[in-house]
């Protein structure tokens, strides 16, 4: 196949592919030593602007704003994956007065950054004492902006399942409704899945626009904390701290991605030593 797309490099292109790679190499270490220079250099690895994480009440702190983060992200990702399985059903429906309005709401959202949907929220609770406190308005703007991505991508998903397959469900008789949830869904879902993984990634890490409308989530904390003068305005440290916090719940949900994959592509092969089906004999009218 790699033949096909281009043509197979020879020793100079390799040789040359090697030098650019070792290069580049060096570039980027040559960038992170000159950032841990400067680092350093500014005082950042003092050690008093780390001894606050030593405290425990600092760490509760960075505790409940991490929960806090899980809080808004679990909840507005279920709410997200209603949105658009309600929605990309709609925008799939035959009946066009289903599926224009859907189409027009989904790519309404999908337009608007989605740190206005959380002004919008926030200050129109401010406004109309709607009584939605820093917590919904993260909620809703979070599941709005990536509810709506998320039905263009299951949309997207189940379009792109062969015609074919629909053809033959129709043809043995079955429904619409049964054609996606039975033939189409199961197909697409291995397809949609790395798209899917990465906008929760992306629901995740928005919920750190949440420190904007003083929501108590782990960004807000942090700014807290780095603030303390005691320990000489940590902000680099905090933020660094938080930074490995993220990338590890981010890597925990590649993590969850790739199992669920792998276990969607054993669960379509047989089980070792289970014998196949054999048709039955036909009798021939024999004694």
């Amino acid at each position: 196949m790699s033949a096909v797309l281009y043509d197979v490099p020879g020793p100079r292109a390799r040789a040359r592919n090697m030098i650019l790679n070792v290069v580049v190499v060096l570039v980027v270490l040559g960038a992170v030593a000159w950032v841990v220079y400067r680092l350093n250099d500014t005082g950042q690895f003092q050690s008093r602007r780390w001894a606050q994480f030593q405290y425990k009440s600092i760490q509760e702190q960075l505790l409940t704003g991490l929960l806090n983060t899980l809080k808004a992200a679990g909840l507005a990702a279920v709410l997200a994956f209603l949105f658009a399985a309600v929605f990309a059903a709609a925008r799939i429906s035959d009946h066009k007065w289903v599926r224009v309005p859907a189409t027009f709401v989904v790519e309404l959202f999908r337009a608007i950054p989605v740190l206005i949907l959380m002004f919008f929220f926030y200050y129109g609770n401010l406004e109309f004492h709607l009584g939605l406190g820093p917590f919904w308005a993260v909620v809703f703007g979070l599941t709005l902006y990536n509810g709506s991505v998320l039905a263009e991508i299951f949309r997207a998903g189940i379009s792109a399942v062969p015609k074919g397959q629909r053809e033959a469900a129709y043809a043995t008789g079955l429904r619409k409704n049964q054609v996606v949830r039975l033939i189409l869904l199961p197909q697409a879902i291995r397809a949609m899945l790395p798209a899917i993984v990465s906008q929760l990634v992306v629901l995740l890490k928005d919920t750190a626009l949440g420190f904007i409308i003083t929501y108590n989530e782990l960004l807000y904390v942090a700014k807290q904390m780095g603030g303390r003068l005691e320990f000489g305005f940590p902000y680099i440290p905090t933020y660094m701290v938080v930074a490995v916090v993220y990338i590890g719940l981010c890597s925990l949900l590649s993590v969850l991605a790739r199992y669920l994959e792998g276990r969607t592509r054993r669960s379509r092969k047989i089980a070792p030593g289970t014998d196949l089906p054999t048709a039955a004999p036909v009798a021939d009218g024999t004694a």
